[in-house]
């Protein structure tokens, strides 16, 4: 049995959770392979929406197992809040989720490490979401952090103690106040919590379950436009989020690697700063955010909207080797009169359809229009009933990247999907 992976190719906020959720009753384990909080699945159902943060996408089905692998970074506090708020649905999450001994744990002081980071960095700031996700990820590969299975030492407290006062004397560079002891007792409760779960050696179980011929999908977070290596560096998260993070976080060989599901927006959308070609900073852009929603699941800051990239687009698919393209948000566009798309780039005069070292205000996007077909969409179910003008954007997008387009999400309750 093979482990099947769901990706964001854009940006981030691609309507994975949702997917996700879409995707979880022909599975057995859903599995997080990487990031931290600054992940924010939203999922909607039976007229109530969520957000989750760091438990993976598959918790709200009870006969799925959810695993937190060692590519995770968890915020006590944070996991602790989006446990509670499960607890108040009636779901027991102890019963459903299994996390990784390996995973590192965000300490209160990588948070103010990252608030005092990025506050010096004034204009040149990259947008961080503020979680202390950075600096725990340079801890784990500076081989100071702490780990989950760390809980389960004697000397627990000694070495939190150990690092925390090591990241006081970083601290001292910055001109920065800050407060660590309301947080810091309301970590230490959330430690406590974390006894309750079972902690795994994930890398053993997860293969176990394959050779057991368990279905398992794995789940990134962020986008691979956000990837450390591959991303529009250095606006760009600390992990990797594209397909080679899956065996990296979990612990996968390359050959246990199955169906590749992209997942894309109809258009592209961005939070905080960063290259972006085919940003929109007039009326049809706003009419994007509006319509969309495009507000930060986590972060709740206004997201930066866009036409849809397929120069970016194509190069994300090759380098995780998609082999199913996942599009999300189309209704967005239902009452948009005409549509465009980037087919390629203009750098200093000379048109290329590979995505650049750099992105910066030399490359200009080359698009191609496509008539808006005017209908609203979120209530057709089947292939069949879409609109030809949305059938004729649909197949040049396939086209063009040389991947099937199976799933179009046509609003974002779990039933308002089309599966070709």
């Amino acid at each position: 049995m093979k482990t099947d992976i769901v990706l964001g190719l854009q940006w981030g906020d691609e309507g994975k959770g949702k997917i996700v959720d879409v995707l979880t009753p022909h599975y057995d384990i859903v599995a997080r392979f990487q990031g931290g909080p600054n992940a924010g699945h939203s999922l909607e159902f039976d007229d109530m929406k969520f957000v989750l943060h760091t438990v993976p996408s598959g918790i709200f089905h009870s006969s799925i197992k959810n695993i937190i692998g060692n590519g995770v970074v968890i915020d006590p506090v944070i996991l602790q809040e989006e446990l509670d708020q499960l607890r108040k649905l009636g779901i027991d999450p102890a019963d459903r989720i299994l996390i990784s001994k390996k995973a590192h744990l965000i300490l209160p002081t990588h948070r103010i490490i990252d608030a005092a980071s990025e506050a010096s960095k004034g204009k040149t700031k990259i947008g961080s979401t503020l979680k202390g996700i950075g600096p725990t990820y340079m801890d784990k590969t500076g081989r100071n952090g702490l780990r989950v299975g760390d809980i389960l030492a004697d000397n627990f407290i000694e070495r939190y103690e150990a690092l925390k006062n090591k990241h006081i004397i970083f601290l001292r560079q910055f001109d920065y106040e800050y407060n660590i002891e309301e947080y810091e007792a309301t970590w230490l409760k959330g430690i406590e919590d974390l006894r309750k779960f079972q902690f795994i050696d994930s890398e053993y179980v997860i293969n176990q379950y394959l050779d057991d011929n368990k279905r398992i999908l794995a789940e990134g977070a962020q986008g691979s436009l956000l990837d450390i290596d591959f991303g529009t560096y250095p606006y760009v998260t600390s992990s990797n989020t594209i397909c080679a993070g899956a065996c990296i976080g979990l612990g996968l060989a390359p050959t246990r690697i199955g169906e590749v599901y992209g997942v894309y927006k109809a258009y592209c959308t961005r939070v905080g700063s960063g290259p972006f070609p085919t940003e929109l900073n007039d009326n049809e852009g706003e009419e994007l955010r509006r319509i969309g929603r495009e507000f930060g699941a986590t972060t709740r800051r206004p997201r930066r909207t866009g036409w849809l990239d397929l120069v970016a687009l194509k190069y994300t698919v090759t380098i995780s080797g998609v082999t199913q393209l996942i599009m999300t948000k189309s209704d967005v566009f239902d009452t948009f009169d005409t549509i465009k798309v980037c087919v390629a780039y203009s750098i200093k005069g000379k048109e290329t359809t590979m995505f650049p070292f750099e992105l910066n205000d030399d490359v200009i996007p080359v698009y191609k229009e496509f008539k808006g077909w005017k209908k609203e969409i979120s209530k057709l179910r089947k292939y069949d009933e879409l609109p030809a003008e949305l059938k004729d954007y649909i197949k040049f997008i396939e086209d063009y990247i040389g991947v099937p387009l199976k799933i179009i999400s046509v609003s974002p309750n779990r039933d308002e999907t089309i599966i070709r």
